[in-house]
């Protein structure tokens, strides 16, 4: 039985240079870089798993991940190759013809694959954080991959982004650094309103939104006149939400434009349409009272408005629910069982 095993381990396949590559040594080969990849994705599972586990240090986790799993592969094939006997020198003709022909067709693979290792090794861009594209899309970042980076819009829609365009493009991180960003919520009223009236109004809504972060220093809650337009005195509160709030902009903006209208209505402060008005001096020599006497019209009485009643902010609510974190990569049966225990 043996002696049938090395005969069959000594058929020999076929030449490279002047080794022969038998049986048992591809066999041998393949059975090493197999090796390899199991210790790659065995290693790659352990890192991934502490880095689930852990917030602090993720991104150097993520990076460790990543480059144990491709390295180990690497080495494997490398070692492979090493076992069949081949005088890796002597293929370095051969491997480069192989290599400009790869180069042509994976160009494009190969640098989203070092665009990935870029953006985690850089530390710009971690999982969690919120982005914008040149494009406005915006997101939470889930994973960095070998490819593409995959992004979740508010809208629990997955995006790809090439790895590529992100290092290369202008790209918005909302949440890299500090707990606030300064937003502008832009509104308008009639011409006539008191100002001041306005300002205090809006302040104290902007300040009973719950995600609104308190006044300290130089970041201050603030209502600012930006113009006169052709209908209304246009005005922006000037605020620092949550950064949980950030995150989720379109109902963020909702949820002030909600408090404005209710603090404004309640205030009596008019919210202007755009509007002309049309004045007769006179009709056929008549004024004022006269001129709707002969046209028989009537002082009309102010009609009566009921005092506004407290409505209720959907966005607001909705902007207090915890936003779900980033999801884990997919385990399979087997990681799931261990993660069990």
């Amino acid at each position: 039985m043996y002696q049938q095993i090395r005969e069959l381990s000594g058929i020999e396949l076929f030449r490279v240079g002047a080794t022969n590559l038998t049986l048992g040594g591809v066999a041998g080969a393949l059975l090493l870089t197999l090796i390899f990849m199991a210790a790659a994705w065995i290693a790659g599972t352990a890192v991934k798993r502490i880095r689930q586990r852990t917030r602090e240090g993720s991104a150097a986790l993520y990076l460790t991940e990543k480059l144990l799993s491709y390295g180990l592969v690497i080495v494997g094939i490398f070692f492979g190759l090493s076992t069949l006997g081949l005088d890796l020198s002597s293929l370095a003709v051969f491997a480069g013809a192989i290599g400009i022909g790869l180069g042509l067709g994976l160009q494009g693979i190969v640098k989203e694959f070092v665009s990935g290792l870029v953006l985690i090794s850089d530390r710009a861009l971690h999982i969690g954080d919120y982005v914008e594209m040149p494009d406005g899309t915006r997101g939470l970042v889930q994973e960095i991959g070998p490819r593409a980076t995959r992004i979740r819009n508010n809208d629990h829609v997955y995006l790809l982004v090439p790895n590529s365009k992100l290092i290369e493009n202008t790209v918005i991180n909302w949440t890299l650094r500090g707990d606030t960003r300064r937003i502008h919520v832009q509104f308008a009223v009639a011409y006539g309103a008191d100002k001041e009236k306005v300002r205090d109004a809006v302040l104290a809504a902007a300040r009973d939104v719950p995600f609104t972060m308190p006044d300290e220093g130089a970041r201050k809650t603030q209502v600012w006149m930006t113009g006169f337009g052709d209908s209304a005195l246009n005005f922006e509160l000037v605020v620092w939400p949550t950064l949980d709030a950030v995150k989720r902009p379109r109902a963020m903006q909702a949820a002030y434009t909600w408090a404005i209208d209710d603090a404004l209505r309640q205030a009596g402060i008019e919210i202007p349409l755009p509007q002309r008005d049309i004045r007769i001096r006179s009709f056929f020599g008549e004024e004022g009272d006269d001129a709707l006497a002969a046209l028989r019209l009537e002082k009309r009485a102010d009609a009566y408005e009921p005092p506004p009643q407290p409505t209720h902010n959907d966005a607001a609510e909705d902007l207090m629910q915890p936003e779900p974190p980033p999801e884990p990569e997919q385990l399979d049966s087997e990681e799931r069982e261990a993660s069990s225990r």
